[in-house]
């Protein structure tokens, strides 16, 4: 049976998402004719083409000229340089994709791409010079060519299709969305240039593979609509063509999914890991089996939603789940983005990634605020350290690229010492990077170990930056453990990001003010280089959304929903104003992921009275002493 395995537009451009690539190597290994292409970076690939950026103009003139308006200062700018922006687009995707490196000698002489909004922040010579150097031309030309193609994807966004942004498309008709209404209407409206592509790019996609079986995974809220354009398509192409639906959004926001016309676009709507049950669906349609057995799979009856599931239908063990592969992925369009001085942010949109798991799952798995009840957390599996190099040594074999990104929710030490032992014993160079729990089994000694593997990052929760409050949040840190861990990866040589958490319930204004010299501390210390400020909100797979009383606050009433159901509206007694605050905690971390203001009190970041903190200005300094 033939399998066409896709992920919609929009994640990252800079390398493919992992989804279809495990899906892919786990049927084949089933002995399944499974083939995977990405729409999304084919998408881009056309949009931002001589031909596509020429559609654009064109579309954009003809409704000024019917409209007989002045166009909005951003387009209007387009459309006078319009063919400057036809004339750069490829040659500046080539640079990007490291195909023409030359280029950037003319790129950073700033004659070379026309210059629209976006650039405004890079119009001081003096201010990119001090950040770049005179030795950075690559990055510079790299950050003056993303700027570009940032100024091209805004025109798309205000001028073609509002629904449109690099990374995601439609996220606002997916995000918590009880009704599908909304969504359904969008799919069912006049197509804008963008919809038409995608609908073209499926439908070469089709012809090409000639499917028995779609399946489509939407991982994120700004894949969803993409997904259900896609499965338009391809009923329009085929009707009786069975469609599947899967991926982290549908794991976290339909798991109470009862809206019948959902299955006017697909089959078939699937939970959690999805090797078992697609095997299932597969084995189902060859008639193998009954529908009855299926796993963990919604389907349409009389015209109602029911869920199947055969509890005898295990998961598949990782030891069993195969060897990924990128076959049938064009790897040569993926191209980097450096949008962003900020470390991490590089790390995450720059260079091809070869993505992996070291584990399954979450070896904690006790965070009050976290999706703690299910599978993708709750189900903690390590697969042996020899299966994970026979995949990293599989995929250098297939792609040249020897970069990795461990995706896990937090590797386990045990686990990344394991595989940093075996890699130094096979000589094996790598570079990898992940995301981890700042917890103290990681000493000094673990992070040097890790470094020689080819570490060069870490990324890890300080949440609140509260020990109050990071107890009831069960995280199982606290800061000065924090500062200890994080000073030992720096001296290491590998970069710290630290996510962090504003809102969270009973926090007070004290606390944020306090939790914000903290992290100044900590960024003084050199124990984190990057970071990134996220507002708290409760969600309806965690501790706190399944017990909010416990923790001081209440849920507000919310309407049916039918389709997707994950954040959750909630008052908290507590007074203070966390929005206001969130603008000074997130104008104080920029400047000092960019050195600046370190030294200021930490009250000049807010544009409100605030109180003075009342940590010590050398906590983390003796923290790091002791």
């Amino acid at each position: 049976m033939r399998v066409l395995l896709l992920v919609p537009p929009l994640t990252q451009l800079n390398t493919p998402y992992p989804a279809t690539a495990y899906l892919t190597g786990f049927l084949r290994a089933r002995g399944y004719d499974a083939r995977q292409a990405d729409p999304a970076i084919e998408l881009v690939d056309r949009l931002f083409s001589r031909a596509g950026v020429s559609r654009i103009a064109a579309v954009l003139s003809e409704r000024a000229k019917s409209t007989r308006k002045k166009p909005p200062e951003a387009l209007g700018r387009f459309l006078k340089n319009a063919q400057s922006y036809i004339d750069a687009v490829e040659p500046a995707l080539r640079f990007l994709r490291g195909q023409d490196p030359t280029l950037a000698l003319r790129i950073v002489g700033r004659e070379y791409l026309p210059e629209g909004p976006r650039f405004a922040a890079a119009a001081e010579g003096e201010a990119l010079g001090a950040a770049f150097g005179h030795l950075g031309t690559q990055d510079h030309a790299k950050y003056l060519a993303s700027l570009f193609i940032d100024d091209l994807a805004d025109v798309v966004k205000e001028g073609i299709d509002p629904r449109f942004e690099l990374s995601r498309y439609g996220e606002r008709l997916a995000a918590s969305a009880p009704d599908f209404g909304p969504l359904r209407e969008e799919l069912e409206a006049e197509p804008t240039l963008v919809d038409a592509l995608l609908d073209e790019i499926t439908g070469e996609l089709l012809e090409q593979h000639q499917p028995e079986v779609l399946g489509l995974t939407a991982p994120f809220p700004g894949n969803v609509y993409g997904a259900f354009r896609i499965a338009r398509r391809a009923k329009a192409w085929r009707p009786a063509l069975p469609i599947v639906l899967g991926g982290g959004y549908v794991n976290t926001e339909l798991r109470e999914l009862s809206e019948p016309r959902v299955f006017d676009y697909v089959d078939y709507v699937t939970l959690d890991d999805g090797e078992r049950p697609l095997l299932c669906l597969l084995e189902q349609l060859e008639r193998k089996r009954p529908e009855s057995s299926l796993c963990r799979t919604f389907v349409r009856e009389d015209g109602e939603v029911r869920f199947r599931h055969d509890p005898a239908s295990h998961d598949i063990p990782q030891a069993e789940t195969g060897i990924p592969t990128y076959d049938g992925l064009p790897l040569e369009k993926y191209f980097s983005l450096f949008e962003m001085l900020n470390p991490m942010h590089r790390l995450w949109s720059d260079g091809r990634w070869n993505k992996l798991t070291v584990a399954h799952g979450c070896y904690w798995r006790k965070c009050n605020f976290c999706d703690t009840t299910l599978d993708y957390i709750s189900r903690y599996e390590a697969p042996a350290t020899g299966l994970l190099l026979q995949r990293i040594e599989a995929l250098i074999a297939e792609t040249g690229q020897r970069g990795f990104h461990f995706v896990d929710e937090a590797a386990p030490p045990a686990a990344l010492r394991s595989l940093a032992e075996a890699v130094l014993e096979r000589k094996l160079p790598i570079t990898w990077w992940g995301n981890i729990r700042f917890e103290k089994t990681f000493t000094p000694q673990l992070a040097a170990l890790l470094a020689r593997s080819g570490c060069v990052a870490v990324s890890g929760g300080l949440e609140v930056a509260s020990d109050r409050l990071l107890k009831l949040m069960n995280k199982g840190v606290t800061v000065e453990q924090v500062a200890r861990v994080t000073h030992a990866f720096t001296e290491a040589g590998i970069m710290v990001h630290a996510y962090l958490m504003y809102g969270f319930p009973t926090q007070t204004e004290q606390e944020t003010v306090d939790a914000l010299e903290r992290v100044r501390q900590l960024f003084e210390a050199g124990c984190i280089q990057s970071a990134y400020w996220h507002r708290f909100s409760a969600t309806a797979h965690s501790p706190i959304g399944r017990d909010p009383a416990r923790f001081g606050i209440r849920l507000r009433p919310a309407p049916p929903a039918p389709f997707a159901r994950n954040d959750l509206a909630f008052e908290d007694p507590t007074p203070c104003d966390h929005e206001r605050l969130g603008q000074g905690l997130r104008k104080a971390l920029y400047n000092y992921m960019h050195g600046v203001g370190l030294d200021a009190d930490v009250r000049s970041w807010f544009d409100k009275k605030v109180p003075k903190t009342t940590v010590s200005r050398e906590r983390v300094r003796r923290a790091l002493r002791g």
